[in-house]
Formats: C-alpha cells, structure tokens, sequence
C-alpha cells in the first residue's frame, strides 16, 4: 500500500513538473494538424496571441517581423503567434486565411498556428499554461510571452510595448540559449528554411 502511495504520489510529481514546461504541450497548426511544442525545445520563442483587424495589428506584425528576421538566422528563435478573436472579433478568419494574408502584407516567415481561445473555459491549455507560470492573463490582442529554450516563461508584455524596449531581454535569451546548447555538446538547431540567411544585428 505504502509502495502504491509512494508510486502516486511521484507520478503526480512528475506529471506537474512536466505541465510546466510550455514545450511538453502539442498544438494544432494552421491546417489543424497537430503541432507539439516539444520541436521547438532549444529555442526560444516569443508567443503572441495575434489579431489581423486590431488597431496595433500593422505596427506589432511589421516589428514582429523584423525581430524575427535578426533573431532566428542560426535557428535558436522563433515567433509563435496564435490568432484569437476573443478580444473584440477582430480575428474572424480561418487560421489559413491569416497566415496567407499576413505573408503577403508583411513577409510573415514565422509559425502563425491554429485559432484559440487565450482566456475562459475553452482556453488552450499551452496558453493557459504561459498565464500561469507568467500570471499574467491577457487583456488585448498582442500580449507577448518570452519563453527559454526549456520551456519556462521569462517575462510577459502587454499590448503597447514596443519591441526596441524588451530586445535585448530576449537577446538575453537567445544567448543562453546558444551557451546551452554549446555546453551539453549539441550540435547547433537546424534552421527552419524560412529562416533568413543573412545575420542581423539589430532593431
């Protein structure tokens, strides 16, 4: 009996340590594939919750893409960006439709995955899990949740902050990023083909 508590109660343990890794969750993609998180493990992600008909969607998408653009060339960044239309009906489209629309008006090369909710009941459980490890619940389109190569949330923003303010924190990231890699022995992250080629700098 004592033997099937203790089992119990360490599985439950390690059942809470892996929920808090925003990686261990699998996602749907645009087309509703699944898409688990667990690729991107080694990388550092800032996750959006996006809308195409928002007033902040022209700036947020045009700075998004810029700093995707100096970040991810040698594959240790990326942008994870999730439409949601729960903050005034102003993402109404198929996830498709988004990511079609988005690549031709700003060259959007990052993932943009399925529709979900961010807040409520029917809340994704992967975004659920960057409110609380953050506890920062959003309140508009275009919150941005900075999460480390393992899965752990370093800092949330709100809606107006701009990319210039919070770069070099997830600058800061990218090289721990690169300094864990480079320590376990790893070989460098396989680039995602949309990826620019060409390094940059800065904002």
């Amino acid at each position: 009996m004592k033997n099937l508590f203790l089992h119990l109660s360490l599985t439950l343990l390690f059942s809470s340590v892996k929920a808090s890794d925003f990686y261990s969750f699998t996602v749907t993609d645009k087309q509703g594939r699944d898409y688990p998180l667990e690729q991107l493990r080694g990388k550092v992600s800032l996750v959006v919750n996006v809308a195409s008909q928002c007033g902040f969607t022209d700036s947020t998408y045009r700075a998004l893409t810029k700093l995707h653009d100096i970040l991810s060339y040698d594959g240790y960044f990326t942008v994870l960006a999730f439409p949601c239309n729960q903050f005034g009906d102003q993402e109404p489209d198929k996830a498709a439709d988004v990511a079609e629309a988005m690549s031709k008006e700003y060259g959007v090369e990052f993932p943009i995955l399925d529709k979900i909710n961010v807040f409520g009941e029917n809340s994704s459980p992967a975004f659920r899990n960057l409110v609380e490890q953050s506890s920062v619940e959003p309140e508009w389109n275009f919150y941005k949740y900075l999460v480390s190569h393992d899965g752990v949330v370093l800092k949330a923003w709100g809606t107006r902050t701009e990319m210039e303010e919070i770069f070099s924190e997830i600058q800061e990231a990218v090289d721990a990023a690169k300094l864990a890699a480079k320590e376990s022995g790893n070989e460098p992250l396989k680039k995602d083909p949309y990826d620019q080629k060409e390094e940059k700098q800065e904002l």
